[in-house]
């Protein structure tokens, strides 16, 4: 496979002083992420008043038992729709990656994956791929909606990536340029949201969606320290992606255990 327009080749002189000018910039990016860190870390509470119900493996739960006894809970919004064929491959590459969870409950948080699938369908792909988080059911329940997860303007109001159906008539859909559309309706996202649990009382802490969950997908902040980066087509410089044949989102986009690797 030949790759093409790579950087140049120089001195062993001239790369640490590129080097040590990137190093720069690193740092002040390094900065800039405790002071944004620090910034979400003030955000303000939002007291969760509905009684959402799940399934797991055993049984019927509801949302503050999702915590497993711990102040803190990160939730994956793993996109796999009730009448699918098949899980969001995507997603199931950000799930892959999750790892062993103790470095997580030592510091007293929980990480959980909710679907809308049933649960059988969850605990059959989950068995398949060997992996160990906790994933739960919320088919049949108001969550998702409620947490735009999915979009359907005939059970909320649709809010796509914090823009609403007249925002989004201005600003236009992330994948298509223009307004919601009724065939949109039923619109699975990806996404993370964060919660807080103070006794009986469970609050929403944080949510981000689109490019805002995106260091956990595709082992991305690793692919981002090497020459050929994420090897999607935007990213610059141009031309290096291409040969590969692998682009996120492209027609090679597959379940984990589907690569011939």
């Amino acid at each position: 496979m030949t790759i093409g327009n790579l950087p140049e080749v120089v001195s062993e002189e001239e790369w640490w002083a590129a080097r040590r000018e990137l190093l720069a910039e690193e740092k002040e990016l390094t900065r800039r992420r405790d002071r944004l860190n620090a910034e979400r870390r003030r955000l303000p509470l939002l007291r969760i008043e509905k009684d959402y119900r799940f399934e797991g493996p055993d049984g019927e739960v509801g949302l503050a038992d999702l915590f497993d006894g711990r102040p803190q809970l990160v939730m994956h919004h793993f996109m796999y729709g009730p009448d699918w064929d098949r899980a969001c491959p995507s997603c199931s590459s950000a799930a892959d990656q999750i790892p062993r969870l103790r470095q997580l409950h030592v510091r007293s948080t929980t990480l959980v994956a909710v679907s809308r699938a049933p649960y059988p369908a969850l605990a059959a792909l989950q068995q398949r791929m060997g992996w160990e988080f906790p994933w739960y059911s919320s088919h049949g329940s108001d969550f998702n909606y409620d947490f735009h997860a999915t979009l359907d303007n005939r059970v909320a109001p649709v809010v796509l990536h914090f823009r609403t159906e007249e925002e989004l008539a201005e600003a236009g859909t992330p994948w298509g340029g223009g307004p919601w559309t009724d065939d949109m309706n039923g619109s699975e996202l990806p996404g993370i949201s964060a919660f807080l649990r103070d006794g009986d009382d469970v609050f929403l802490t944080y949510n981000a969606f689109g490019r805002g969950i995106e260091e956990f997908h595709n082992a991305y902040p690793w692919l981002d320290l090497t020459v050929l980066g994420r090897q999607e087509e935007w990213e610059e410089p141009q031309g290096r992606a291409t040969p590969l044949g692998l682009q996120v989102g492209g027609p090679s986009m597959r379940l984990p255990d589907e690569y011939d690797v």
